[in-house]
């Protein structure tokens, strides 16, 4: 069982529902430290006081503000915890809107949300099931890790997710990323979509979806255990030879249906004219060529006069 993050209440109207909040998620990345090569040693990252020049314990460390270069307003846990807001202590909802509205940029970690005690039980359910027949998710404000937050509730099988939420003004404008305008034709626009048609599928189970990287890792670190030869990387893949944008989307087509075990036959994609190609001169015929040296030869010098 996943420990207990925060505990507070989530705040719905004049209802209250006393809730636990738990990680929803988990990571599974191979970890490493830092060694002293010439020996193994671990190193470690030690805290010294720069007024002291001394090494202190954990309970020696506590928050401050440095209000200026020579003064540091100390601020404990006990001041945080107990700050004068109505979100300190409880998850705010202000409003529900449908998920479509809501940037997914602006969608943080996810956090389940566990009902505490018996008394919890009774408004839990009727919040969870009132999100999930309205088909709309929650925009709630509470005080977390230092800062006031925004957060999105929204229904999980049986159970109350809370998403962390950025506020409007920590998304960059992304203008300035944007390409050079360029034109796109209908037939390529096309092509695209019979692509991700392609591509399209129901769920995301399957070996395509299977973290490599960390398995490949501890392949290495058994490998190195074992006193074995380390695994060979495989050969990088090619680098495509296609440059035509319509050639490229074709062999895309039939390279996702190759990969599904489908038909890899693709009728051929509309191509687009060149129009900036020149019209090459169409050369005479053999025959015409024939006739018109029998004339040039048999055509009489004019007379001059």
């Amino acid at each position: 069982m996943p420990r207990t993050i925060w505990s507070g209440a989530i705040s719905f109207g004049l209802v209250t529902v006393p809730i636990n909040v738990v990680s929803a998620t988990e990571d599974h990345s191979v970890r490493f430290h830092q060694y002293h090569l010439a020996d193994m040693g671990r190193v470690r990252v030690r805290k010294f006081c720069e007024t002291e020049d001394r090494e202190v314990a954990g309970d020696e460390i506590g928050k401050g503000y440095q209000l200026t270069k020579e003064l540091v307003i100390p601020i404990s846990d006990d001041e945080l915890s107990n700050l004068p807001l109505p979100t300190a202590r409880a998850i705010e909802i202000e409003a529900f809107v449908p998920l479509a509205s809501v940037d997914p940029l602006r969608i943080g970690e996810g956090y389940y949300l566990q009902p505490s005690g018996q008394v919890a039980a009774k408004p839990y359910k009727l919040l969870r099931q009132a999100l999930a027949r309205s088909a709309k998710v929650a925009v709630a404000k509470y005080a977390w890790s230092g800062r006031e937050r925004l957060g999105l509730l929204r229904v999980r099988d049986d159970v109350i997710v809370l998403h962390a939420m950025r506020w409007p003004d920590e998304i960059r404008d992304p203008s300035e990323l944007l390409p050079p305008a360029v034109e796109l034709s209908d037939d390529e626009i096309d092509s695209a979509l019979a692509l991700m048609d392609t591509m399209s599928r129901e769920d995301l189970e399957g070996e395509e979806f299977r973290d490599t990287y960390t398995e490949a890792l501890q392949e290495i670190i058994e490998a190195k255990r074992e006193h074995h030869e380390l695994p060979e990387a495989p050969e990088p893949a090619e680098p495509g030879r296609v440059v035509d944008l319509m050639a490229a989307l074709q062999e895309s087509v039939q390279k996702a249906k190759a990969s599904r075990g489908e038909d890899a036959d693709v009728h051929d994609l509309p191509k687009t004219q060149d129009k900036t190609a020149k019209k090459t001169p169409s050369r005479p015929q053999a025959g015409t060529r024939k006739k018109t040296a029998a004339k040039a030869a048999g055509r009489k010098p004019r007379r001059s006069a």
